[in-house]
């Protein structure tokens, strides 16, 4: 621990003890309180607003409540704070409040007159809430509220703020009216079990209830929410109302959501225990393949890979006939089918070390569906593969992959393969957009490889190239949200496929064993074992070719016969 953390631990204890004291001593409500603050819910922009080193804008995105929020991003020497001078009655009690997300996040208030206080949290990936009180002196008139970040920390999300007391004489913003109805509801995923949904933004709003048949069924802030315990093969009616501190809107106009007849997201036809093979379109040294010569061991062969074109967020696939010997379209699109006549899927992959797709806006998300699904359509594909390698953004990946799931149907095949790093937490972008559309997801393959050492669920660091970094970082995707049947472990096929990471195919099937039998394992237990557990991966079949197909001859038969 570095002396810098112990500080603010001891000084969050202090201040907790002190806003202890002063709640304890807080009068009641009047009926007159009102909220003092002005622009509260930054609908009107940083109007009544300032923010130190021009940190803070207003984003549509995330929300807790209406169409804007308060985004300050700490910067050097400066800690990203927001602040309002509010008026207020002398000899008064206040309750302080906000909404907030993201990095480590302060409110506080300033110029009492009695005692200044101040409430905190580290990082949060969900909308949390702040809440403090404070009594102004006899002759105070106005103080300064805040929010502020923390050096060297994530941007912090703001939303909702309140000053609620007695009528300080400044006037806030007005007192809120019941809000509208939701627009837009949709029906934007189902499995067997679930129904996800997903509605616009209404303005005032500060929640909303989900109704499935007429019944309450959840309360959410965002606007969207996936209803559980559902039967399958059964069609349900779905309203929304927004709601406020003044009350709830009358119900939106309703959706029908129907349940699928089997679960588990996308895949189709796939086999319990599934091996991915990367096919290369292109020359590197591995051996030259066509699709007819992937061996029958791989489930799933994703072709590395599609191209970005100049129009943004949209792809497209151009066959290296002639890196790869001569090898036609007709040809290609014929191995294609032969593989899927003997039960394979063929997905493409988008990305990869050197790939430039991005997804960053509502336009390149639709223009990624759409070609995407295209391509499906000219080769054949039966899903897609996300090798985003150099980032990517959770909110329009989503929408991209939701739209051409739309399109394509339930059977579409959807893999990612994240780096080490990417699935470290559930707040980095990879893992929250495989968590966003776990619903229609196949595996994720995370590469363990190229990486150095990394923590594992229990919190331990572990080096590349032993069965513990394989189970322990395994467990953080398993442990984190996904479904063990969406876990696959992904290694290089041969000691050239990859800079490090290497391991040999026992090692692979020990980590397998350990993970869905508890066998096998090293220093580090999963806390449970995972029967379901998906499969694994490789870069590539041809590497693997060229090693004399060991790798999928060792580690093929053992997935195949996993529990």
């Amino acid at each position: 621990m570095s002396p810098h953390k112990r500080w603010i631990r001891l000084w969050s204890g202090a201040a907790t003890a002190a806003l202890t004291l002063a709640m304890a001593g807080a009068a009641q409500a009047s009926a007159a309180d009102i909220d003092n603050a002005k622009n509260a819910d930054f609908e009107s922009g940083l109007t009544n607003w300032t923010c130190s080193a021009s940190s803070g804008t207003t984003v549509s995105s995330p929300v807790h409540g209406g169409a804007a929020a308060l985004k300050a991003t700490p910067a050097g020497q400066d800690n990203a704070r927001c602040s309002q001078t509010v008026a207020v009655k002398p000899d008064s009690t206040y309750t302080l409040s906000a909404w907030v997300q993201g990095g480590y996040t302060y409110l506080g208030v300033t110029g009492t007159g009695t005692t200044d206080v101040s409430t905190w949290t580290p990082d949060s990936s969900s909308w949390k809430q702040l809440s403090t009180s404070f009594t102004t002196g006899s002759s105070t008139t106005s103080v300064t509220v805040y929010t502020h970040g923390w050096y060297g920390q994530a941007a912090y999300y703001a939303d909702d703020v309140s000053v609620y007391g007695p009528d300080g004489g400044g006037g806030g913003d007005p007192a809120p009216t019941v809000p509208s109805a939701p627009s837009g509801l949709t029906v934007s995923g189902t499995t067997s079990s679930s129904v996800s949904l997903t509605w616009n933004p209404v303005s005032n709003a500060t929640g909303y209830s989900v109704h499935r048949d007429g019944t309450k069924v959840t309360a959410v802030t965002g606007t969207s929410a996936t209803v559980t315990g559902l039967a399958a093969s059964t069609s349900y009616s779905f309203q929304v109302t927004a709601t406020n501190a003044a009350g709830e809107s009358v119900k939106s106009a309703a959706v029908t959501g129907r349940t699928l007849a089997t679960g588990g997201g996308g895949g189709g036809s796939l086999p319990r225990h599934a091996v991915t093979g990367y096919w290369q379109n292109f020359d590197n040294g591995a051996t030259v393949q066509r699709v007819s010569d992937v061996s029958a061991q791989y489930d799933i062969i994703a072709v590395a890979f599609a191209d970005a074109t100049t129009t943004p967020g949209a792809v497209t696939f151009n066959l290296d006939s002639a890196g790869l010997g001569g090898y036609t379209v007709d040809q290609f699109k014929a191995d294609i089918k032969a593989k899927q006549a003997a039960g394979k899927k063929v997905i493409v992959s988008v990305g990869g070390e050197r790939g430039t797709v991005t997804v960053n806006d509502a336009a390149s998300a639709t223009n990624f569906a759409n070609s995407v699904y295209a391509l499906m359509q000219t080769y054949g594909f039966d899903g897609v593969d996300i090798d985003l390698e150099n980032g990517l953004d959770a909110t329009y990946m989503t929408q991209a992959l939701r739209a051409l799931s739309a399109k394509a149907g339930p059977s579409m095949v959807l893999t990612m393969a994240p780096q080490t790093i990417d699935m470290q937490s559930t707040s980095n972008s990879y893992f929250r957009t495989a968590l966003n559309v776990k619903d229609i997801l196949t595996v994720v393959n995370m590469q363990y490889y190229n990486s150095g050492s990394m923590l594992g669920c229990d919190g331990k660091v572990y080096s590349q190239g032993s069965v513990d970094f394989l189970t322990a970082l395994a467990c953080i995707q398993l442990e984190g949200g996904l479904s063990p049947s969406q876990v696959g472990l992904g290694l290089p096929a041969s000691t050239r496929a990859a800079g490090s990471g290497y391991v040999s195919p026992t090692v692979v099937n020990n980590a397998l064993d350990c993970l869905t039998k508890g066998t096998g394992c090293g220093s580090f237990k999963p806390p449970r074992t995972y029967p379901d557990l998906r499969g694994a991966m490789t870069w590539s079949t041809n590497w693997d070719a060229t090693a004399g197909n060991a790798w999928s001859g060792a580690v093929g038969p053992h997935v195949h016969a996993l529990p």
